[in-house]
């Protein structure tokens, strides 16, 4: 190794050319990325290589599952708290040789990674300082690689906004509009909101962006924010699982977000899967909304649902509450029960709320309310002679069960 001139003072024409140059003064592979692990550069390798290396040159990014196990090793937390090179020990389950990486960083940002595979022989400590020098050398190319990054992004996130607003009425308008913005569109696709507690900051961002650039469960064509929510236009990678595929790109992404980055959204909420028509991106976003909003107001029944689909006669209370209220429709029977209950300080309407609830099972429903069968019967009877109600009439208990949901949603 030349050591006497100095190889990276100056400037390179390109990353690849830095990448062939830092692999001929290390004598070892090397690969060059961003700070969310897609492939910029590589250098040409011999026979000896590993298979991390080749996936990551095959699918121009490096795999889930060896990021994820870098993340457990504590090897990206290491990255992200140094400026010098970090020697990795081999991960042989994930196909990853030993390796030694630096972060390419201005100030505090992270703005990619230098991966040098170890082949044959350890690199030296001057081989180290060499690698600390190159890594500066990126610096410059990654900053010009950010700043048309973050306008491209901005030109996807308004052109998202256009299709969740509706702004855009035909679906050959859009496709003319993604043409220009280089953005291909999936055959199928749609809309997956997270909501956060508070509202997503621009460091917060980043870590989503670095979340959503890994995974590899589900396609994320584009995404926006708008305050405590992160909205996806998301396609599925395989049709037949596309709910099961974007639940664990829920669970992963919650999980992650939570383990690595100390922050986590609360809920999450997706529409309808549509096919071609993008002009339906607006439909599915509402309904994702929708979901997000009957979780809140129901948080036991909803638990594990995230899909607009699984909520059954849920999706439909929202207009049956828009319905009753436009229109100052009162369930008379409810209303006896109501008044009955603030007058004696009981607990009629309730009672009667559960017992719909459990399926008019009496032994069901007195365990939830902790109260024995007998009582149960007896306010039963109540309920029936004070509201008017017969609980043997089917078709009255679901009029009565989908009134009480809707007044629950308008609180």
């Amino acid at each position: 190794m030349d050591v006497e001139k100095d190889p990276f003072d100056g400037t390179f024409d390109s990353l690849e050319t830095l990448a062939d140059t830092i692999s001929e003064v290390l004598r070892c592979p090397v690969t060059i990325e961003d700070a969310n692990h897609r492939l910029l550069a590589y250098s040409s390798h011999d026979t000896k290589t590993d298979p991390a290396r080749i996936a990551t040159i095959i699918g121009r990014r490096v795999p889930e599952k060896v990021i994820n196990s870098l993340w457990r090793a504590g090897v990206i937390p290491q990255l992200l708290n140094s400026d010098n090179p970090i020697r990795i020990p081999a991960i042989h389950d994930v196909g990853l040789g030993n390796r030694v990486a630096v972060a390419i960083r201005t100030k505090s940002e992270i703005l990619g990674y230098i991966w040098v595979l170890e082949e044959d022989h350890p690199l030296s400590e001057e081989a180290l300082h060499q690698l600390k020098k190159a890594a500066q050398a990126a610096k410059t190319k990654l900053l010009q690689l950010q700043v048309r990054k973050r306008k491209q992004e901005a030109g996807h996130q308004e052109f998202l906004w256009q299709l969740l607003t509706g702004h855009l009425k035909s679906d050959t308008l859009i496709r003319d509009h993604a043409k220009k913005l280089l953005l291909a569109l999936p055959d199928r696709f749609q809309v997956l909101v997270f909501e956060f507690t508070e509202d997503i900051s621009e460091s917060l961002q980043q870590k989503i962006q670095y979340l959503l650039t890994a995974t590899q469960r589900i396609r994320i064509v584009c995404h926006a924010v708008d305050r405590n929510q992160l909205i996806l236009l998301a396609s599925p990678l395989n049709d037949r699982s596309y709910k099961q595929d974007f639940s664990h790109f829920i669970g992963d992404f919650t999980a992650q977000m939570q383990d690595r980055f100390r922050v986590s959204p609360i809920e999450a909420g997706c529409g309808s899967l549509f096919h071609q028509d993008y002009t339906k991106v607006e439909t599915s976003y509402q309904e994702a909304l929708t979901v997000l909003q009957l979780k809140k107001r129901f948080p036991t029944e909803t638990k594990a649902l995230h899909h607009v689909e699984d909520l059954g006669f849920y999706r439909y209370l929202p207009l049956i509450a828009d319905y009753k209220r436009s229109r100052q429709i009162e369930n008379p029977h409810l209303k006896r029960l109501q008044e009955y209950d603030r007058e004696h300080n009981t607990s009629l309407l309730q009672t009667l709320a559960v017992f719909l609830a459990s399926d008019s099972n009496v032994k069901e429903a007195a365990d939830r309310l902790h109260i024995h069968a007998n009582t149960l019967n007896y306010r039963l009877t109540r309920i029936a002679e004070i509201g008017g109600i017969n609980l043997k009439d089917m078709d009255q208990k679901v009029s009565l069960y989908l009134d009480l949901k809707a007044e629950t949603l308008d609180g």
